[in-house]
C-alpha cells in the first residue's frame, strides 16, 4: 500500500526514487541510489516523501523534488529503467504517477479551493465542497493482429521511420476493453478482427496509463490508415520483422508470443 506524508530519519536505508517533472534521478553509475537517506546529495529538501513498496527486502521511497534541474544527464525517463527488471520498472512507474497526482491535485477541479491529502489513503480532498480525487489511471488497449503467419504492424506519426508496433488506443467512456480493441483497430487501419484473446497488462507511466494487451485474428478488410494518426501499416512475416518494441514492453511481449506460436 502506498503511504504518503511520511517522516524518515537520516539513517533510513532504502531504494530512492527522486522524481522531478516526470523524470527520475540516477547516480554517477546511472543507477537508482540506495543506502542511507543522508547519503543522497539532494539540492533541496523533498516536498513529499511516500513509501511505494518493497524490492528484494528493501523499502522503496518516492522523494518529490521541484528544484531546478542543473544537469539533465542526471535524470532519466522511467522507460530508461525497463532493463532493470519488471519489479523495479513497476516501482518507477508508481513513483512517477504518484508524483504527478500530488502535483496536479493541489487545487479542487470543482470549486478551485486548496486541497489536502487524506491521511488514511492516497486521495486529495477539498474541505470546502467535499470533492475527492484519486490518482488517475487511463486504460489503453494493445492489439496484435495475425493472419496466417503474418502480423499487422503500424507506424504512428510520433515514431521514427522504420519503427513499427502493434495497434494501440485509449479506452473511451462507458466502453469495455474488448469494444475498445475492436473500435481502435477499425479506426486506425480499417480492418475487422475476431477471436480476441486477453494476454496481460502493464503499467505505463506516460503519464498514467495502464496497458492491456490482446491477440486477435484478422477477419476482413483492406488496410486504410487513419489520417494524422497512422503514417503506414503493413502485414509483416513473423519470421522477418522490422524494428519493434523491446521484449520488456507489453507490445514486445505480444509480438514475441506470436512469433513463438508461428514457429511451432
Amino acid at each position: 500500500m502506498i503511504k504518503h506524508s511520511i517522516s524518515l530519519t537520516p539513517n533510513q536505508h532504502g531504494l530512492w526514487f527522486v522524481v522531478n517533472r516526470g523524470r527520475i534521478w540516477v547516480n554517477a553509475a546511472r543507477k537508482l541510489p540506495q543506502g542511507k537517506l543522508s547519503a543522497l546529495t539532494l539540492s533541496a529538501e523533498p516536498e513529499q516523501i511516500c513509501r511505494l513498496g518493497e524490492l528484494a527486502g528493501q523499502q522503496a521511497y518516492l522523494l518529490v523534488n521541484h528544484d531546478h534541474i542543473a544537469d539533465e544527464n542526471d535524470w532519466v525517463s522511467p522507460r530508461d529503467l525497463l532493463n532493470e527488471g519488471e519489479q523495479l520498472f513497476h516501482l518507477a512507474a508508481r513513483a512517477v504517477q504518484v508524483a504527478l497526482f500530488l502535483q496536479t491535485h493541489r487545487f479542487c477541479g470543482q470549486c478551485g479551493s486548496a486541497m489536502s491529502l487524506v491521511s488514511w489513503e492516497l486521495a486529495a480532498l477539498c474541505s470546502k465542497c467535499g470533492h475527492r480525487c484519486y490518482p488517475r489511471i487511463a486504460p489503453c488497449v494493445l492489439v496484435g493482429i495475425v493472419k496466417d503467419k503474418q502480423i499487422l504492424l503500424a507506424r504512428s506519426s510520433r515514431h521514427r521511420k522504420g519503427f513499427f508496433s502493434i495497434l494501440a488506443g485509449f479506452v473511451e467512456s462507458a466502453e469495455t476493453l474488448e469494444q475498445a480493441a475492436v473500435r481502435e483497430v477499425k479506426e486506425e487501419v480499417g480492418v475487422e478482427i475476431t477471436n480476441l484473446r486477453y494476454v496481460g497488462s502493464q503499467p505505463w507511466p506516460f503519464p498514467h496509463s495502464l496497458m492491456t494487451g490482446f491477440i486477435a485474428d484478422y477477419a476482413g478488410g483492406d488496410i486504410v490508415c487513419q489520417p494524422q494518426e497512422i503514417e503506414e501499416a503493413h502485414w509483416f512475416d513473423l519470421a522477418s520483422l522490422p524494428e519493434v518494441p523491446p521484449v520488456q514492453t507489453l507490445s514486445g511481449q505480444i509480438i514475441q508470443q506470436l512469433q513463438q506460436i508461428a514457429g511451432k
